[in-house]
């Protein structure tokens, strides 16, 4: 019965350093037409050890999608009567 709380635990442990992992971008080629076979080529031949080298696939053309983190705020209003 002592190992139950250890299991749920190690369990915890384990669910919670999953979710901190990078984050997965998003590759293109602009102006290129590719393959997702010649994408998966390419990622797995710049990845080293579970880790994507990003100055590799840049080098190969692909470029990062960024997606901004949130929606800009919009311009404020101009205060009426001045111009």
């Amino acid at each position: 019965m002592r190992m139950r709380p250890a299991l749920v635990t190690l369990g915890a442990v384990l669910a919670i350093a999953s979710c901190a992992s990078e984050p997965e971008r998003e590759w293109m080629k602009v102006n290129e037409r590719y393959t997702v076979e010649q994408f998966r080529r390419d990622h797995a031949e710049c990845s080293r050890k579970g880790k994507l080298d990003e100055a590799c696939m840049h080098a190969r053309g692909w470029v990062d999608v960024k997606r901004p983190a949130e929606k800009p705020s919009p311009l404020p209003e101009r205060p009426p009567g001045r111009y």
